[in-house]
């Protein structure tokens, strides 16, 4: 396994782990202290801790979540840097009762830290129906 694969695994594992139940600081950890993170609301989340706060938001809402990373592209940017982009499976408990998903594009910039492998970047979005390429008048 390369070190990309390895670090991919090692956060999808702590990331599910954090997620089952929903724990947003246990998520927020596994994100660097300066982290760059786009999700599922509309701004960004910059730093820990509006990582942290994003998580929180949906407390009450997902009492467990399950990622699956799949048909991810892997690169090795630097020593102890990798990219990975690919797809986002979700499967969601919710508090309400009941089950939902979702398949969203993703893209994460990991990093080795002494204690392990964290989350530099985080963007996940909507896969689009079509180009987003206006029409001809």
């Amino acid at each position: 396994m390369t070190e990309a694969e390895t670090a991919l695994r090692t956060i999808e594992r702590a990331w599910n782990a954090a997620a089952q139940p929903w724990n947003a600081e246990n998520l927020a950890a596994l994100y660097t202290e300066d982290a760059v993170f786009y999700g599922g609301r509309t701004t960004h989340s910059v730093g820990q801790t509006q990582v942290w706060g994003y998580f929180d938001s949906y407390v009450g809402i997902l009492a467990s979540v399950r990622l699956a990373l799949v048909e991810q592209e892997l690169r090795t940017l630097a020593d102890g840097v990798c990219l990975a982009q690919g797809y986002a499976k979700f499967d969601f408990d919710l508090t309400a009762g009941g089950t939902s998903g979702t398949v969203l594009r993703s893209t994460l910039v990991l990093v080795r830290r002494p204690d392990g492998w964290r989350i530099a970047q985080h963007h996940f979005s909507g896969i689009p129906d079509a180009p987003p390429i206006p029409s001809a008048s």
